[in-house]
């Protein structure tokens, strides 16, 4: 399963808050079997939020969009991804009972807005918040908010599935110039994928399907590169 993920929020572009929400994000649908292959970071901007959306939902199996939701000036978030299915909000009888009846707010406590969603749109309950996400064709809406986030990702994680992937992790005490005939080598070889990443030593990290292979894969390198003290 390949899914982009969709960052919504001014404060990320500027550097005021960090993107913790696509670290997490990107973790949890690894472990599931999913490939994440695009991180996008867009403005609160309706027409940014709808081009990236359209595309991506058009090219990817699942789109998670992580922004501002609810009824405040900058919450655009929902108006972005419905314009992207060429529909706009509307109140969602669903939302309205979900929170009269299993949170501590009254409807008609809190702005109207707050129980918008795309037409056509299923509704995800917020379990840790107010503002509800939503699910439209292959597109999940989720909060900005990390612990809303989670929340109600969890809700929907069954959705994102994909073949179980192994990881095995070799140290290597060389300049990574050093190493690019091994990697190559072991590239060649064996049916994993591998990446290095420099650092105080080089880690070679090697990713498979099957354990076996991954696992052999891995000895074969370590033999063959210098290892740390």
């Amino acid at each position: 399963m390949q899914v982009a993920l969709v960052t919504v929020g001014d404060e990320l572009l500027a550097g005021e808050t960090t993107n913790t929400n696509a670290v997490w994000l990107s973790r949890r649908l690894a472990d599931s079997g999913a490939t994440v292959e695009r991180v996008t970071t867009v403005p609160d901007r309706v027409g940014d939020i709808a081009r990236v959306v359209n595309e991506y939902q058009a090219e990817y199996d699942a789109v998670i969009v992580t922004g501002g939701l609810g009824p405040t000036h900058d919450d655009v978030t929902m108006e972005g991804v419905a314009a992207a299915f060429g529909t706009e909000l509307a109140p969602d009888e669903e939302a309205r009972e979900w929170l009269e009846t299993e949170t501590r707010y009254e409807a008609a406590d809190l702005a109207p807005e707050t129980t918008h969603i795309p037409k056509t749109a299923e509704m995800i309950r917020n379990p840790e918040g107010v503002a509800p996400g939503c699910i439209i064709g292959n597109t999940f809406v989720l909060p900005g908010v990390p612990v809303e986030m989670k929340g109600m990702f969890r809700l929907v994680a069954d959705e994102f599935v994909g073949e179980q992937r192994y990881v095995r992790t070799v140290q290597a005490a060389q300049a990574e110039s050093e190493l690019l005939d091994t990697v190559e080598s072991l590239r060649s070889n064996f049916d994993v994928t591998v990446g290095s990443y420099p650092g105080k030593t080089v880690t070679i990290r090697i990713k498979g399907l099957e354990k076996d292979t991954v696992e052999t894969a891995a000895s074969w390198v370590a033999q063959r590169v210098n290892s740390p003290e």
